[in-house]
């Protein structure tokens, strides 16, 4: 089994309710940031980094975004009737996925600096870690409210509070999926366990990010990539 990741979960399932009326008509994935879809700007980083295979999850508006992507070399994962929320969604999708770890990536945030999963890849160590996050410290992050969701220590291993923010962007090891009984399930379940075993880290990264989860999100990204 390889212990590097070479596939990556694009999370596009959602219903994109902090959006309100921007998502009645289209998946939060197709909003629009300075003239293109969110998902792009994803997929852009995806590409730059080389990952082999790719797979998006779909349940909302699902047909919108088979279509937008029909020429790209992409594995679908529909969720149905339900919605499976990350950690059923990441279990539905691991025959798509194949082997080892992977990466996951939410499909509403823009970057700019270096190619995010070139980032986790080169600080992944698969001897001492289940999940490796990407966080944004509070200053380099755009569009986003809150505290923060982790504390990091010195070696990059992390616990619950405020602090830096986690971008959506994750290595992880998938097994431990199976081991949750409900069909549907948030990913924080795993990276609870992974908590209390030491094996859940952290790399901080070193760019900026901005969250497009709200409407006003956009004109922040848009600014940003201006700049």
């Amino acid at each position: 089994m390889c212990d590097q990741p070479d596939a990556v979960l694009m999370f596009a399932a959602g219903f994109g309710t902090r959006m309100g009326a921007l998502t009645a008509d289209r998946p939060k994935p197709l909003i629009q940031v300075a003239g293109r879809p969110l998902i792009d700007y994803a997929l852009d980083e995806v590409r730059a980094h080389g990952t082999s295979r790719i797979v998006v999850n779909l349940h909302y508006k699902s047909e919108m975004i088979r279509s937008h992507l029909a020429e790209e070399n992409i594995l679908f994962s529909e969720e149905t009737p339900d919605i499976l929320e990350t950690g059923g969604g990441l279990r539905a999708a691991l025959p798509l996925l194949g082997q080892g770890p992977v990466f996951t990536m939410n499909t509403d945030a823009i970057w700019s600096g270096p190619n995010p999963l070139s980032i986790l890849s080169q600080a992944w160590r698969p001897d001492k870690m289940d999940a490796l996050l990407l966080c944004v410290p509070c200053a380099r992050a755009e569009g986003h409210e809150g505290a923060g969701d982790f504390l990091m220590s010195e070696d990059g291993r992390v616990a619950r509070g405020p602090g830096a923010i986690y971008s959506g962007l994750q290595i992880i090891r998938p097994e431990r999926v199976n081991d949750i009984e409900d069909s549907a399930f948030s990913l924080n379940l795993l990276w609870d366990q992974m908590m209390r075993s030491d094996r859940l880290y952290a790399v901080s990264y070193p760019g900026r990010w901005c969250d497009v989860g709200r409407p006003e999100g956009i004109a922040v990204a848009e600014k940003m990539l201006a700049a």
